[in-house]
């Protein structure tokens, strides 16, 4: 039986995490919704409260710890971590310095940079100095296969130069926001995963174009989701992540970890929502009693505790497994961590949504804007289509324990 508890460092991670929640980052979400409320949705300026909480965590001893090689921390043990910040995701997982998707992006780095490309990007990245972008899908193909991708990056003497449209290029809107990463095509007459590369592009380098911050059901986040052209973008040869030719092994790389946080962070919200629920449906009285007497809204609240419970574990074995195996060795369960979650959590939201009543819907409470994130979450990262496709196929190629004939009728069958 595979052990699933956090080591004894993970638990003394969590309990400090809760603590760090608890004091500082729930009493720091009314002045960061108060920024962006008095700077207007378009404006992408950071709230103060979030650097405030940065410097705590690094304190606290909480910081990058997303990276094992940086904090000798595994993925079970962090798991913990991850979805406790999920409770309160504009803030927290900034403040620990685990955001997406600044998080690929130095994993990528770490694994992959040349010492040089290391110095100028993941060391301040790693310092919260600065943040990063990933820009890889593009509005005019199905960029759920990246092979379809139609970015051009072709060299030309000492430099690359990139042409092409991006969109959904999540942190670009940031103003601390310093590098995107781009991934295109070197060589399209080359096999189908091996015609892509990926070059590291300073924002601010000419020709990079950014044209509009698209909203996620109608909310504008504060780093922002861009759309953008690169023209003509020129940068030295030394940008080349990698090696030519290996951009969509990298990607497949940087993913791994990435979508299993992701999916810890929505259980920490899952949490939230469901304590939302139980919250307001002992306080409002209906019909003559409170709600939470009614047998509709307890079956609400099993079947939330249940899924929630059901989805940890899936997200546990999975972070198990890369400890004990790496990431290749998870890729069907991060597949089945990212098909499952994200259904959980927009039925828990949409649970409190219903027993919140019109409340639910506004801007009262986040839960219209929890809703709408984790929903995304069935299309980034991969849909629910890729890792259903993922699922089956891994499933195909494991022989079953017994390897039985039901189509045969039993000889003693009259």
């Amino acid at each position: 039986m595979t052990d699933l508890r956090l080591s004894p460092r993970g638990a003394e991670l969590r309990a400090s995490m809760a603590d760090f929640m608890r004091d500082c980052v729930f009493p720091a979400e009314q002045a960061y919704h108060e920024h962006r409320a008095g700077h207007g949705e378009h404006d992408h300026t950071v709230p103060p409260v979030v650097e405030e909480l940065k410097q705590e965590a690094k304190r606290r001893g909480l910081w990058n710890l997303f990276l094992p090689a940086a904090s000798g921390v595994g993925q079970l043990d962090y798991a913990a971590v991850a979805e406790l910040s999920g409770w309160s995701p504009e803030l927290a997982p900034e403040a620990i310095n685990g955001q997406a998707p600044d998080t690929g992006n130095m994993e990528l780095l770490h694994l992959f940079a040349t010492a040089e490309q290391r110095e100028r990007w993941l060391e301040p990245l790693l310092d919260g100095r600065i943040r990063s972008a990933f820009a890889m899908t593009e509005p005019d193909v199905a960029s759920s296969d990246a092979t379809n991708i139609t970015t051009a990056i072709r060299r030309d003497g000492d430099d690359y130069v990139i042409d092409g449209r991006k969109w959904w290029i999540s942190g670009l809107a940031d103003p601390r926001c310093e590098l995107l990463v781009v991934m295109g095509k070197t060589d399209p007459q080359a096999p189908a995963h091996r015609q892509q590369s990926m070059v590291l592009v300073p924002v601010g380098t000419p020709g990079v174009v950014v044209h509009r911050d698209l909203p996620v059901f109608g909310r504008h986040d504060q780093h922002g989701h861009c759309e953008a052209s690169f023209e003509g973008v020129r940068v030295p040869a030394t940008h080349l992540l990698g090696r030519e030719g290996d951009g969509f092994a990298m990607a497949q790389a940087r993913l791994g970890p990435g979508r299993l946080h992701h999916c810890m962070r929505a259980l920490g919200a899952a949490e939230r929502a469901l304590a939302m629920l139980i919250r307001r449906a002992r306080q409002r009285v209906a019909f003559g009693g409170p709600l939470v007497e009614r047998e509709s809204i307890q079956r609400d609240i099993a079947e939330s505790r249940v899924a929630i419970d059901q989805a940890r574990l899936l997200c546990q074995a999975a972070a198990r497994t890369i400890d004990l195996a790496g990431n290749k060795a998870a890729a069907a369960q991060i597949s089945m961590v990212k098909l499952v979650v994200p259904r959980v959590v927009t039925q828990v939201v949409d649970r409190a949504i219903q027993v919140h009543g019109a409340a639910g819907v506004s801007d009262d409470v986040p839960l219209a804007a929890m809703w709408g994130w984790h929903r995304a979450m069935r299309i980034f990262d991969g849909p629910d289509e890729i890792h259903a496709r993922a699922v089956a196929r891994s499933e195909l190629k494991t022989a079953p324990l017994f390897d039985l004939d039901t189509t045969s009728p039993r000889k003693d069958a009259s």
